[in-house]
Protein backbone atom coordinates (compact mmCIF):
# COMPACT_ATOMS: atom_id res chain seq x y z
CA UNK A 1 0.00 0.00 0.00
CA UNK A 2 1.37 3.46 -1.31
CA UNK A 3 0.60 5.86 2.03
CA UNK A 4 -0.02 9.19 0.26
CA UNK A 5 0.00 12.33 2.29
CA UNK A 6 -1.86 15.49 1.15
CA UNK A 7 -1.65 18.89 2.26
CA UNK A 8 -3.97 21.36 1.88
CA UNK A 9 -2.29 23.24 -0.79
CA UNK A 10 -3.70 19.89 -2.40
CA UNK A 11 -6.96 19.66 -0.76
CA UNK A 12 -7.65 23.39 -1.92
CA UNK A 13 -6.40 23.22 -5.62
CA UNK A 14 -10.00 21.79 -7.18
CA UNK A 15 -11.56 24.73 -5.87
CA UNK A 16 -8.91 27.53 -7.16
CA UNK A 17 -9.14 29.42 -10.18
CA UNK A 18 -9.36 26.88 -13.34
CA UNK A 19 -8.52 29.48 -15.87
CA UNK A 20 -4.99 28.79 -15.46
CA UNK A 21 -4.00 25.70 -17.02
CA UNK A 22 -1.25 24.69 -14.46
CA UNK A 23 -4.72 25.27 -11.61
CA UNK A 24 -6.86 22.90 -13.78
CA UNK A 25 -4.02 20.45 -14.28
CA UNK A 26 -2.97 19.94 -10.91
CA UNK A 27 -6.48 19.65 -9.93
CA UNK A 28 -7.30 17.15 -12.19
CA UNK A 29 -4.36 15.12 -10.89
CA UNK A 30 -5.86 15.79 -7.27
CA UNK A 31 -9.04 14.51 -8.00
CA UNK A 32 -7.61 11.58 -9.57
CA UNK A 33 -5.08 10.53 -6.91
CA UNK A 34 -8.32 10.94 -4.28
CA UNK A 35 -10.79 8.43 -6.64
CA UNK A 36 -8.44 5.80 -7.55
CA UNK A 37 -7.73 5.93 -3.37
CA UNK A 38 -10.77 5.05 -3.41
CA UNK A 39 -11.63 2.60 -6.38
CA UNK A 40 -8.41 0.27 -5.98
CA UNK A 41 -6.97 0.34 -2.59
CA UNK A 42 -3.53 0.69 -3.20
CA UNK A 43 -3.23 4.09 -1.95
CA UNK A 44 -4.26 5.09 0.97
CA UNK A 45 -4.43 8.92 1.63
CA UNK A 46 -3.30 10.37 5.14
CA UNK A 47 -3.79 13.46 6.75
CA UNK A 48 -3.22 15.14 10.36
CA UNK A 49 -4.72 17.13 13.15
CA UNK A 50 -2.54 19.99 11.17
CA UNK A 51 -4.72 19.64 8.04
CA UNK A 52 -8.43 20.31 9.94
CA UNK A 53 -6.33 23.40 11.84
CA UNK A 54 -4.85 24.87 8.48
CA UNK A 55 -8.17 24.60 6.69
CA UNK A 56 -10.10 26.39 9.70
CA UNK A 57 -8.14 29.43 8.89
CA UNK A 58 -9.40 29.40 5.01
CA UNK A 59 -11.32 32.71 4.84
CA UNK A 60 -14.12 32.08 2.34
CA UNK A 61 -16.40 30.04 4.31
CA UNK A 62 -17.64 28.02 1.04
CA UNK A 63 -14.32 26.75 0.20
CA UNK A 64 -13.26 25.84 3.87
CA UNK A 65 -16.65 23.84 3.50
CA UNK A 66 -15.80 22.13 0.44
CA UNK A 67 -11.83 21.78 1.24
CA UNK A 68 -13.33 20.46 4.61
CA UNK A 69 -15.17 17.64 2.76
CA UNK A 70 -12.51 16.62 0.53
CA UNK A 71 -10.28 16.18 3.99
CA UNK A 72 -12.67 13.80 5.01
CA UNK A 73 -11.16 11.32 2.71
CA UNK A 74 -7.46 11.04 4.75
CA UNK A 75 -7.71 8.66 6.93
CA UNK A 76 -5.73 8.01 9.16
CA UNK A 77 -5.76 11.56 10.70
CA UNK A 78 -2.10 11.99 12.50
CA UNK A 79 -2.15 13.55 15.79
CA UNK A 80 0.71 16.38 16.33
CA UNK A 81 2.43 14.96 19.04
CA UNK A 82 5.49 16.65 21.28
CA UNK A 83 7.28 14.44 19.22
CA UNK A 84 5.76 15.97 16.17
CA UNK A 85 6.15 19.55 16.72
CA UNK A 86 9.83 18.78 18.00
CA UNK A 87 10.43 17.44 14.45
CA UNK A 88 8.74 20.53 12.94
CA UNK A 89 10.78 22.65 15.03
CA UNK A 90 13.53 21.27 13.44
CA UNK A 91 12.53 21.27 10.02
CA UNK A 92 11.73 25.29 10.89
CA UNK A 93 15.70 25.55 11.03
CA UNK A 94 15.92 23.98 7.53
CA UNK A 95 13.74 27.32 6.26
CA UNK A 96 10.72 25.20 6.16
CA UNK A 97 7.18 27.80 6.86
CA UNK A 98 5.82 26.57 10.44
CA UNK A 99 2.74 24.97 8.40
CA UNK A 100 4.59 23.29 5.91
CA UNK A 101 7.44 21.90 8.93
CA UNK A 102 4.21 20.53 10.54
CA UNK A 103 3.19 18.78 7.39
CA UNK A 104 6.16 17.13 6.64
CA UNK A 105 6.64 15.97 10.19
CA UNK A 106 2.79 15.01 10.22
CA UNK A 107 3.86 12.66 7.14
CA UNK A 108 6.83 11.19 8.28
CA UNK A 109 5.08 10.20 11.53
CA UNK A 110 2.78 8.50 9.55
CA UNK A 111 5.58 6.55 7.56
CA UNK A 112 3.58 8.43 4.30
CA UNK A 113 5.51 7.28 0.88
CA UNK A 114 5.07 10.81 -0.06
CA UNK A 115 3.63 13.87 0.56
CA UNK A 116 1.76 15.80 -2.62
CA UNK A 117 1.50 20.04 -2.81
CA UNK A 118 1.44 22.27 -5.50
CA UNK A 119 3.62 24.87 -3.37
CA UNK A 120 6.42 25.90 -5.30
CA UNK A 121 8.40 27.14 -2.44
CA UNK A 122 7.77 23.81 -0.50
CA UNK A 123 9.20 22.20 -3.05
CA UNK A 124 12.07 24.27 -3.71
CA UNK A 125 13.18 24.24 -0.06
CA UNK A 126 12.74 20.08 -0.23
CA UNK A 127 15.43 19.86 -3.10
CA UNK A 128 17.70 21.72 -1.03
CA UNK A 129 16.87 19.62 2.61
CA UNK A 130 18.33 16.10 2.63
CA UNK A 131 17.23 15.67 6.18
CA UNK A 132 13.34 14.57 4.90
CA UNK A 133 11.97 11.16 5.62
CA UNK A 134 9.47 11.55 3.59
CA UNK A 135 9.59 12.62 -0.87
CA UNK A 136 7.63 15.69 -1.71
CA UNK A 137 6.58 15.76 -5.12
CA UNK A 138 3.95 17.87 -7.08
CA UNK A 139 0.07 15.83 -7.58
CA UNK A 140 0.91 15.57 -11.78
CA UNK A 141 4.26 14.60 -11.47
CA UNK A 142 3.96 12.08 -8.72
CA UNK A 143 0.97 10.71 -10.78
CA UNK A 144 2.27 10.83 -13.35
CA UNK A 145 4.95 7.85 -12.34
CA UNK A 146 2.57 6.31 -10.69
CA UNK A 147 0.63 5.86 -13.78
CA UNK A 148 3.64 4.40 -15.76
CA UNK A 149 4.79 1.91 -12.73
Amino acid sequence: MVNIYLDVCCLSRPFDDHSHDRVRIESEAVLTIMQRSRQERRWRLVGSEAVAVEISKIPDDDKKQKVSILSSMLQPVIAVTDAVEKRACALESFGFKPYDALHIACAEHAKADVLLTTDDHLLRTAIKTRALKVRLENPVVWLMEAINK
